[in-house]
């Protein structure tokens, strides 16, 4: 009777606190089913056992019934003949075995008792069973969608807080201070560059006036020769 108590505890006022307290219900679920299978198993051999307890005894009650029944068949045969000695012989043998059944029939009665009560028990384990592995799917969808809101709510904890928010204020300030900075080495560059080109154009000459002096030369020279 013990093993079907455990059951019946473990069943009905431990799986709450046991879920409670677990780190991973997922684990302790899955965990918790194979240790019911396994005490299933092992009621259903005790049942077995008592199954077999009450056989043996109807067997044996049905052996003695048996008995009682030929031994009052003989005895009338044997009046009938006329041996009345051998007639009460078998009234003997039979009232030995009519209290052998009375006492079959007491144990038998007693182990069949037992018997339904096991197997009673043992279809309410199996039903409590099967309901928590109904359930487990549920249980365990419930429990990962919780561990994944949770681990949301951590990955976002850090959002919009005043260190990021000032992060974001000095990095948008060392954006604008680059920006400037690029601007400004930009007019120095045209500024210098401005410059330089003024001067270089005091030097700059399109050839014309090299042409124009060659040409006033050469004819120069002409008019000397004539």
């Amino acid at each position: 009777m013990g093993i079907f108590k455990r059951l019946r505890d473990l069943t009905m006022a431990s799986i709450n606190d046991l879920l409670d307290k677990a780190e991973d219900p997922v684990k302790m679920l899955n965990q918790f089913l194979r240790d019911m299978e396994e005490d299933i198993l092992e009621a259903e051999a005790a049942v077995a056992k008592q199954i077999a307890i009450e056989k043996k005894f109807k067997q044996q009650a049905d052996e003695a019934e048996d008995m009682v029944n030929r031994r009052a068949e003989q005895a009338v045969k044997a009046l009938e003949q006329g041996n009345e000695e051998l007639a009460r012989k078998a009234l003997q043998d039979k009232k030995e075995h009519q209290a052998r059944y009375d006492e079959m029939k007491r144990q038998y009665d007693i182990a069949k008792t037992n018997a339904d009560q096991l197997r009673n028990q043992l279809d309410e384990m199996k039903d409590e069973f099967n309901k928590m592995k109904n359930k487990k799917d549920i249980l365990i969808a419930r429990a990962e969608a919780a561990k994944a809101q949770k681990q949301i709510n951590q990955a976002m904890s850090g959002f919009g807080t005043d260190n990021a928010a000032k992060g974001f204020d000095r990095m948008s300030e060392k954006v604008l201070q680059l920006e400037a900075e690029a601007e400004a080495s930009k007019e120095l560059r045209s500024s210098s560059r401005s410059l330089d080109d003024e001067l270089a154009q005091l030097d700059k000459s399109d050839g014309v006036d090299d042409e124009l002096a060659a040409l006033k030369a050469q004819l120069a020279a002409k008019k000397q020769q004539q």
